[in-house]
């Protein structure tokens, strides 16, 4: 896949799978952003010699990259900072939301600025990111956007005690990813989420393989960024250099809202007697 003459800017592009992805792109041909606050683990603070160090690394390699730190929750701070991409560029081609940050915190102790701190980067960063992006990626030949959720969000058998707030912020990006794959198709635009399994520095579990890297997610999200995907509103796991596609579906027949092809109950005693059961669609 050659990325010449495309450009993209990526969000956590300092370190870890965001520095990969950007790295990779760029080794294709593509001209890259990188984004990044410079944060610590728990998303505090701001360093950024971070990210200039990692554009500049790539730009002693020959690349073409540029660094940018900015507040992602801040919406003067994205339209700035995709107004540089293409006076830098002369467009934008793809997206890749890639920051973000894990933290613990149990739901007897989850205060207002821990539950900011992950919807802003989360919910308020993509949807300013996009709405800003969008004018220039609706000019562009293959408009590419990717997001990222997490499989602790999606599976209940992955979730983790104190993750409650992340996990919000995870599944937000996924229903943005719907409404945009609808809103952009028209457009050309094509929206879809990565979950990634990746050993980087926000990993904070104990007795879980230490070899998983980032550079094995990569060849997933450089291929939803390309022009050959054509897919739009699909989730790809990414882990261990695996990748599983999936999306959320209706089954066949279904005509929402008036038939969900589903129990038919006035009592609620008639759901909790199928619930407990043979099946919900056993109802009668």
């Amino acid at each position: 896949m050659n990325f010449t003459q495309r450009t993209f800017l990526i969000t956590g592009a300092a370190r870890g799978l965001g520095l990969a992805y950007a790295t990779a792109l760029a080794e294709r041909g593509a001209r890259v952003v990188l984004s990044d606050r410079g944060t610590d683990r728990a998303g505090c603070g701001s360093d950024p010699s971070v990210v200039e160090q990692a554009a500049q690394a790539l730009r002693a390699a020959g690349h073409q990259a540029l660094g940018h730190s900015a507040d992602l929750t801040d919406e003067a701070a994205c339209r700035q900072l995709v107004a540089l991409t293409v006076a830098q560029f002369g467009g934008l081609d793809g997206l890749i939301h890639n920051a973000g940050w894990v933290g613990h915190q149990p739901i007897e102790q989850v205060d207002a600025s821990f539950i900011d701190r992950t919807m802003g980067i989360n919910v308020q960063a993509p949807l300013w990111l996009c709405k800003h992006a969008w004018p220039h990626l609706k000019a562009s030949k293959a408009p590419r956007i990717v997001l990222t959720t997490s499989d602790r969000a999606m599976y209940a058998c992955y979730a983790q005690s104190g993750l409650a707030a992340y996990a919000a912020g995870k599944m937000a990006q996924l229903g943005i990813m719907n409404a945009l794959s609808e809103e952009g198709a028209a457009h050309g635009i094509l929206v879809n989420a990565v979950s990634p399994v990746a050993r980087t520095r926000m990993w904070g579990e104990q007795g879980e393989p230490d070899d998983l890297k980032p550079e094995w997610v990569v060849p997933g999200v450089v291929y939803l960024v390309s022009e050959q995907c054509q897919v739009t509103a699909q989730v790809l796991r990414a882990s261990n250099g695996q990748f599983v596609a999936t999306r959320f579906e209706e089954p066949a027949g279904v005509t929402y809202p008036r038939d969900l092809r589903g129990i038919k109950a006035q009592q609620p005693e008639q759901v909790a007697r199928c619930w407990g059961g043979s099946g919900l669609n056993d109802v009668g």
